[in-house]
């Protein structure tokens, strides 16, 4: 029994059949489809999560196309962050009861009603937050954190360049640069309908990245000097750019691929400027590393969030059955912040 509760910690049912997105193989939106999926049965130290709302990331685009598998063990199911109510307790899990509200990191399954997740990735949600906002938070603010702040290092009165526009990892890496260093300089590229908005969240300088080379743009910002920390989900397409940009001892944390794997790099420049080039991924790291990086996240950003002084993004909020729509929206980069599922 669930200390307190007087409800059941962990009855798994076999054969429980949930709503569920599936695929029809990969594709274009056109394979995602409503169907019905085998409740997830919990582990030791996991929690059942009856999903009242989780989102769509670009992770998704790239499994749905067939190239971004789950890690081993993990659901098939697309989703790597839901928001709900804990619906059973698993054993070994401590300081939770069922009927918390909470939002949490998942391996995989969020697009069902029900998502299987680790206690360490759990984070309360605050009263003061609706489920469709905390379910924008867990991939795209603690990937922003983990990597601007945990490994980036980003310090106040530093300079940083992110790239993403309106996109969430971008939008909540604007909103915690503003809110944990306030005097340092932000600056952001994005397209042309996206500038005002951008700006207006907070954003320093926003540059038209169609309208040429924005590495030129950043050293004439900086008087010559760079940005000290770069956040780039581009990869390959960018890298001159982002060199261009980059300070002396200054960091580029690469945490995406949409322009190429591959690209040539001078290194003896790299070298005489003491520059270090990271890449970084939050799914494939293991569950105690994930639970470190929540735990860190929370003590940090969850007391700005409670008070709203850092409001998530919810660009808009599609029921599960209109998940194609929801997947082409991100697709054609209509989006600003998140884009939210909603069980039916």
């Amino acid at each position: 029994m669930s200390p307190g509760t007087g409800l059941c910690r962990h009855f798994p049912v076999e054969g429980f059949i949930v709503r569920a997105v599936l695929l029809d193989g990969p594709g274009g939106a056109e394979v995602l489809r409503m169907g019905e999926a085998k409740r997830p049965v919990i582990r030791s130290g996991q929690v059942l999560i009856k999903v009242a709302a989780s989102s769509v990331n670009r992770a998704d685009i790239n499994q749905r196309q067939g190239n971004y598998p789950p890690p081993p063990g993990e659901s098939e199911i697309l989703g790597l962050e839901v928001a709900g109510t804990i619906e059973e307790l698993g054993p070994q899990v401590e300081g939770w009861h069922v009927g918390d509200r909470v939002m949490s990191l998942v391996g995989g399954g969020g697009y069902s009603e029900y998502a299987a997740a680790y206690a360490g990735h759990l984070i309360p949600v605050p009263k003061t937050m609706n489920f469709e906002e905390a379910a924008c938070v867990c991939e795209t603010y603690i990937t922003a954190f983990l990597n601007i702040f945990m490994i980036g290092g980003f310090e106040d009165g530093q300079t940083g360049l992110l790239h993403g526009g309106g996109g969430g990892v971008n939008t909540a890496a604007i909103q915690l640069c503003t809110s944990l260093t306030p005097n340092a300089k932000i600056l952001v590229t994005a397209s042309p309908g996206k500038l005002t908005r951008v700006k207006e969240l907070g954003a320093d300088f926003v540059i038209d990245y169609t309208s040429g080379d924005f590495g030129e743009v950043v050293r004439e910002f900086t008087d010559q000097k760079g940005a000290d920390l770069i956040l780039d989900h581009i990869g390959a397409d960018y890298l001159a750019s982002n060199m261009k940009s980059l300070a002396v001892e200054g960091s580029l944390v690469i945490i995406g691929l949409m322009g190429g794997s591959k690209a040539e790099l001078n290194l003896a420049v790299m070298m005489v400027k003491r520059q270090r080039i990271i890449g970084s991924v939050l799914r494939a790291r293991s569950v105690e590393e994930k639970s470190r990086i929540t735990g860190a996240f929370a003590t940090a950003v969850l007391p700005l969030l409670t008070d709203r002084t850092i409001v998530p993004l919810v660009h808009e909020v599609f029921p599960l059955d209109r998940v194609a729509e929801a997947h082409e929206t991100m697709e054609r980069s209509d989006h600003f912040g998140k884009i939210v599922l909603t069980p039916n």
